[in-house]
């Protein structure tokens, strides 16, 4: 491990204290920065020594990849990875990894938890209150309808490791389940049909949902899966949640059907540009429930994460893989 460095160019943890400790112990070189949004040169100056660099939104083009002369494995911190050109690792020999197992069970409660808010109504609810208490008397009338969810049919839009939670969490509440994943095997289908889910077309999914949640990856395909089109397959009394990537929702599309009624309401947990801006089309709208960004939050998820890259990182250092590995190269940087 003699001159092995690892280098982190952006966290979310209020310090890498911890990782600095064990990785001083065993003799790797550390550093952690914080250059989100930061100049391509500058984030080159901090990595260019790495053996392993760790990525959390950092984006890591080609421009910047193929400069990386010494670097080995690239780490995401994270499930998603559209912020780093995989294929541009692959073509300079540099192992790329991430966490697909990092907060499944958070936000697969993440999104139970939205559409739980959004069939109670429960921000309208608390508007309810105050401006009842304020009046003096009751006044239900911006309240209702409320519908029971028993019965319900819940489309989950993506139906890998974070969907099927969904799935597991909340086959016991009533609802008529369905799923739309064109990309999983035979073998995972006919498993999750033995336990009572049925798997259907798009289409079908947009038009028979009382309450549609998206978890599928970003990438060319799923960018706007969920445009015009769809959302007017969707019936008016019907919800859509995501918390998966703001990319997959065309947020003009649907902020129109929540501003004209032709949805019920939408909860939304991530955007198209995050932070939004003060402007954000669906910040005045009463029937959207936003929450920032935060189905991954759980201090068991956090600290998951960092066990998980630490061993990613001590692997590497050993000259052994990575956990999960995306790409495929013939030979890795000595």
């Amino acid at each position: 491990m003699a001159n092995f460095k690892a280098v982190v160019t952006d966290y979310i943890e209020n310090d890498l204290q911890y990782e600095a400790e064990k990785l001083a112990a065993l003799g790797i070189d550390f550093a952690a920065y914080q250059l989100k949004f930061r100049p391509e040169d500058e984030v080159y100056e901090a990595i260019k020594d790495a053996d392993v660099v760790v990525v959390n939104m950092v984006k890591m083009p080609e421009s910047l990849i193929k400069r990386l002369t010494r670097c080995k494995l690239i780490i995401r911190h994270g499930i998603g990875y559209d912020n780093v050109d995989v294929d541009a690792c692959t073509r300079y020999g540099i192992q790329f990894a991430y966490q697909p197992d990092y907060c499944k069970e958070d936000v697969a409660e993440h999104a139970i938890a939205l559409i739980f808010a959004c069939a109670r109504r429960l921000f309208r609810a608390r508007r309810t209150l105050d401006e009842s208490s304020a009046a003096g008397q009751w006044d239900f009338s911006d309240l209702f309808p409320v519908y029971r969810l028993d019965g319900k049919t819940l489309g989950i839009l993506g139906c890998g490791r974070i969907g099927s939670r969904v799935f597991r969490k909340l086959r016991s509440f009533g609802f008529r389940i369905i799923a739309c994943d064109p990309y999983l095997s035979a073998e995972r289908k006919t498993e999750l049909e033995e336990q009572g889910l049925r798997f259907v077309d798009k289409e079908t999914l947009f038009k028979t949902s009382d309450f549609i949640t998206v978890h599928t990856p970003l990438n060319n395909e799923t960018r706007k899966i969920v445009d015009a089109a769809a959302i007017a397959l969707m019936k008016p009394t019907a919800y859509l949640v995501n918390t998966a990537r703001g990319p997959m929702v065309d947020i003009p599309a649907l902020a129109a059907a929540l501003r004209e009624e032709r949805i019920a309401g939408a909860g939304i947990d991530v955007f198209d540009v995050e932070p939004p801006p003060a402007e954000y089309e669906l910040f005045p709208l009463k029937n959207a429930i936003l929450s920032p960004h935060m189905g991954w939050a759980s201090e068991e998820a956090g600290w998951e994460i960092r066990e998980s890259i630490l061993a990613d990182i001590i692997a590497a250092a050993n000259g052994r893989s990575a956990r999960c590995v995306v790409n495929s190269i013939k030979e890795l940087k000595k």
